[in-house]
C-alpha cells in the first residue's frame, strides 16, 4: 500500500468514526472546514496554496499531506508547489525543514500515483 492509500484510508476511517460520533460541535468544526475551502471570493485553488503554506508553517504533516493532495487534485504543477514550499519555509523558518523533506516525499507519491 503506498503512503498516499495509507494515508487516505486512515484518514477516511477515522473521519467517519469522528463524525458518527454524533458530537455537535465536532460536526460543526468539520462542516466550517469543507465550507471554508469551498468556492467563494477566492477560488478553491488558491485556498488549497493557502492552506499548504498554513499547514506547513504550522507544523502539521496530516494537513500538508491532505493540502498536497487538494493541490495535486487543482492540478498544480511541481514548480508552483516548490514555490509554495518556498513561502512556507520563508514564513514558518527552518524548523519547516523536516516537514518540507516529508513534503516533497508526499508529492513525488501522488505523481507516482498518476504514473502507476
Amino acid at each position: 500500500m503506498s503512503i498516499v492509500d495509507e494515508f487516505n484510508d486512515y484518514r477516511s476511517r477515522m473521519n467517519d468514526k469522528i463524525t458518527s460520533s454524533d458530537n455537535k460541535v465536532l460536526k460543526r468544526i468539520f462542516n466550517l472546514d469543507t465550507n471554508a475551502f469551498s468556492e467563494g471570493a477566492l477560488d478553491r485553488r488558491t485556498k488549497e496554496m493557502l492552506g499548504l503554506v498554513s499547514s506547513m508553517v504550522l507544523r502539521c504533516d496530516d494537513c500538508i499531506r491532505y493540502h498536497l493532495g487538494k493541490c495535486k487534485e487543482e492540478g498544480l504543477t511541481t514548480a508552483q508547489v516548490y514555490e509554495i514550499f518556498a513561502i512556507a519555509n520563508l514564513v514558518g523558518g527552518t524548523i519547516v525543514i523536516p516537514h518540507l523533506r516529508r513534503a516533497v516525499e508526499y508529492w513525488e507519491a501522488l505523481g507516482e500515483e498518476d504514473n502507476g
